[in-house]
């Protein structure tokens, strides 16, 4: 949409990384979306984080990975100067480096498939990584180099990480926890055909199980019912829409498979707190330039 700004990063072709310091940031960007990789830290900051598809308050300290084409901005609800950000950015060919295939950088390759959902990750984290960050532009050659893949494998082992966007990462995270070919072909079948109708008689039946055995080896292989996981996939379809079409609500509802915009309303303001509509008006509200 017009409101979503594409940025041309600074990085250069022989560049690893670079690293911005902002020590009184103004916060004073549109939403916008790049190429390349981000890690973004903000320090004594308050205000909303916009990530895709997802609105978050954030505060004190907030850290994020943002991959590639992503849509994202930081609003500060302070007038005054005083937070602090720092932002790495590294190209998205990082990802295809050789030595990011060998076995232990598995962890460093699955961030990066990660990330490509927004990462929030814990105060914990954060506060763990906040030095280390802060001094990384202070850092020369091979040092520098050794500290930015200490940050990412640090990053890539945290626990209590969040994946921001709603749209696919319920998909990608039940099929990577599941382990189960059941569980990953009922996937994939939902992925291709969430917009149209889907009963649990046909899925079950795919996989040559009962409706009642396959609705308790579903749940417990994603911890969710099959309804609610259906349901999670078209909502992150519609709130996907909502921020990058001007579609009517109406249309939003039937392309994400819904049958009834009464009960679309109902569960989009469960899962998202707010009505489709609501939600359209303040994504583009922050995604506005003020």
């Amino acid at each position: 949409m017009e409101y979503i700004q594409r940025e041309i990063t600074p990085i250069g072709e022989e560049d690893l990384f670079i690293v911005l310091n902002h020590p009184h940031a103004k916060f004073d960007y549109a939403a916008h979306f790049h190429s390349d990789y981000e890690i973004n830290m903000v320090i004594n900051g308050k205000g909303k984080r916009i990530v895709g598809d997802c609105v978050a308050p954030f505060s004190d300290i907030d850290l994020v990975m943002v991959g590639p084409n992503i849509p994202h901005r930081w609003i500060s609800e302070s007038d005054h100067d005083e937070a602090h950000v720092v932002t790495i950015q590294f190209h998205k060919e990082t990802l295809e480096y050789p030595i990011i295939n060998k076995k232990i950088f598995y962890p460093i390759k699955q961030l990066f498939t990660d990330s490509s959902y927004g990462i929030e990750f814990s105060q914990e984290t954060s506060l763990a990584l906040k030095d280390t960050i802060l001094n990384l532009s202070h850092r020369q050659g091979v040092d520098s180099a050794l500290e930015f893949f200490k940050i990412l494998y640090h990053l890539s082992i945290s626990e209590n990480q969040k994946l921001l966007l709603a749209a696919n990462n319920e998909r990608d995270f039940a099929i990577r926890e599941s382990k189960s070919r059941r569980i990953n072909k009922v996937i994939a079948y939902i992925q291709e055909h969430f917009q149209e109708e889907i009963s649990l008689e046909l899925v079950a039946s795919s996989v040559g199980m009962s409706e009642s055995a396959f609705s308790h080896f579903f749940k417990k292989r994603t911890n969710r019912s099959f309804i609610d996981f259906l349901n999670d996939i078209r909502i992150g379809n519609a709130a996907k829409m909502l921020y990058e079409t001007s579609n009517t609500i109406s249309e939003i509802c039937y392309a994400s498979g819904f049958n009834n915009v009464s009960n679309f309303n109902r569960l989009f303001k469960k899962k998202k707190g707010q009505t489709p509509t609501e939600y359209r008006e303040n994504v583009q509200k922050f995604m506005t330039k003020f």
